[in-house]
């Protein structure tokens, strides 16, 4: 009878047990490490960038376009313009036929509207926010656009049967303007409330539209400004 001991296969399975228990005692630490832990700085700039992105389509549209925007009156002080409405259409077809083309190229994602009067109730303004897929293609389509104050090419205006803006077509654009911030175009088009065509004008007068400006600043402001993302909230993807 062969009493010896297999001391040997016993050390080198027992060892092998133990680094098994070691290995998985290290990977169950690492998973829970890794479960439970707070979202790293570039995870919340990701979080931060992607909640600004969206924030045309989750943010309802009176906080895109409030129901009043301030700017500098021309006589000094604190004015507000006051909406008129907004467009249920996300399309981007609102602009000039050029326009167009060149935002769908950018990747543009949708065109929100809304339209403005002045506190003296004599210009109307209607503001385009346009969501681009990101922010190379949002510097690349304001090229698209008038940045010395003319209208054309740019947005077409937003008007609104029964109310004071139902004779703002294109023809009576008389200025505009394309700011941009993010991944967002904020562009605008302004004329008299009379529904003169700009040709029709006894006298240019530039400084009358320049509140539009301001108050487009306003709403791409809001619209581009990243907040410090709450990643137990649903609205945010940390």
């Amino acid at each position: 009878m062969n009493s010896a001991r297999p001391w040997p296969t016993l050390v080198v399975a027992s060892a092998l047990t133990l680094v098994c228990a070691v290995a998985a005692g290290v990977a169950g630490s690492a998973a829970v490490t890794e479960l439970t832990r707070g979202p790293t700085t570039m995870e919340l700039q990701s979080a931060a960038r992607h909640e600004v992105a969206e924030r045309w389509r989750t943010w309802p549209s009176g906080r895109i376009f409030p129901a009043t925007l301030p700017y500098s009156a021309e006589q000094g002080g604190q004015e507000r313009a006051s909406r008129i409405g907004i467009s249920p259409q996300t399309s981007c077809d609102p602009v000039d036929a050029k326009a167009v083309k060149a935002l769908r190229r950018a990747g543009c994602r949708g065109l929100l509207r809304a339209t403005y009067i002045d506190a003296l109730r004599g210009v109307l303004v209607t503001i385009g926010v346009v969501a681009m897929r990101d922010e190379p293609g949002a510097a690349r389509a304001r090229n698209a656009f008038s940045d010395s104050g003319k209208p054309v090419p740019g947005l077409y205006p937003l008007a609104f049967s029964g109310t004071v803006a139902d004779r703002f077509t294109p023809a009576v654009r008389q200025a505009g303007s394309v700011r941009q911030a993010g991944p967002y175009l904020v562009l605008t088009t302004a004329g008299q409330v009379d529904g003169r065509p700009a040709d029709a004008a006894d006298e240019q007068r530039p400084a009358i539209f320049a509140f539009a400006t301001e108050i487009a600043e306003h709403v791409l402001t809001d619209l581009s400004t990243p907040r410090t993302p709450d990643c137990a909230a649903e609205e945010w993807r940390c």
